[in-house]
């Protein structure tokens, strides 16, 4: 089986290229690759790479994911997280090829406290759920057989986070200011990756099990909850912090305005997943306590 990897640069990127090897010739392209054109902002160009390759399964982990500069970015944020997917869907139904894709809670509008399932209707709230859920629908639509994982709160020691975020502030400052209304699974890239690994295989073997699915990490907790347990480990494990455990002060996203509004409720219902494919979503904290041992210590 030959496997097309897109955006491996990226957060759950770089953990797929570990969680697909073991099945098959893993083929790892980033924005940057020179032999093989692989820029979502180039579609043309990019689904001409598909075709050369001819993968039995494309994985794609790449993504405009930068939320309040989609607002001002729309057309590129269109491009790469719509049009994009959608071009490869078009070439995977026509390889017969199975498509992987990522997508997010922000196709969602936040509201209630309920957990969404893979049913519930989309609203997005910002342009990046907007072109995402356009993302969505192209590749339903070409009719290629398709793994669409919406996830949240995607965290690693690698790249740009709200963990890694939160661990430098608390070495800088005294006294942080953290949201405590918006409500979601903190999950690691590894744990998508590995999940993703173990969706794929089994899709490959029974197709029906194709579709949608809600993939995050188990439990949920605020914004402010997650720094909180970010700091309190960090802590234990010898990170150097300047922030009091008493100074991290909860306060409402309006405190907080950005250009493109947040989901207050980003809680996903993934149940179905773990039924159909016999799995076990850990506790988010799991994940977290993973990612403070590979950050490196201040």
């Amino acid at each position: 089986m030959k496997i097309l990897l897109l955006g491996k640069n990226g957060q759950v990127g770089w953990e797929l290229q570990r969680a697909l090897a073991p099945l098959g010739e893993l083929i790892a392209l980033g924005r940057d690759s020179t032999t093989f054109e692989a820029d979502f902002s180039h579609p043309d160009a990019m689904t001409a790479t598909v075709r050369r390759l001819r993968p039995d399964v494309i994985v794609n982990a790449a993504a405009y994911t930068d939320v309040d500069r989609a607002e001002s970015e729309p057309a590129l944020a269109h491009a790469v997280n719509a049009i994009a997917p959608g071009a490869l869907a078009h070439e995977a139904a026509m390889l017969d090829a199975t498509l992987v894709h990522f997508s997010t809670d922000h196709v969602f509008d936040g509201s209630g406290s309920a957990p969404r399932d893979e049913s519930a209707l989309t609203a997005p709230l910002n342009v990046y759920g907007v072109t995402k859920l356009e993302g969505e629908q192209a590749i339903r639509a070409s009719g290629c057989r398709h793994l669409i994982l919406r996830t949240s709160w995607v965290h690693a020691a690698r790249g740009s986070n709200f963990a890694k975020t939160v661990l430098r502030l608390a070495a800088e400052r005294e006294h942080l200011e953290i949201v405590d209304d918006q409500i979601g699974a903190p999950t690691g890239a590894d744990l998508l990756a590995d999940v993703t690994a173990h969706v794929l295989r089994s899709v490959r073997q029974q197709p029906s099990l194709a579709g949608t699915y809600h993939a995050t990490a188990g439990g949920e907790t605020s914004r402010h909850g997650y720094a909180c347990f970010v700091i309190e480990r960090a802590r234990a494990q010898g990170h150097s912090l300047k922030v009091a455990a008493d100074a991290i002060r909860p306060v409402p996203t309006s405190a907080f305005p950005t250009r493109a509004r947040r989901p207050l409720n980003s809680r996903l219902d993934s149940g179905r997943l773990q039924a159909r494919f016999g799995l076990r979503l850990p506790p988010w904290q799991e994940g977290v306590e993973r990612l403070l041992i590979e950050v490196p210590r201040h």
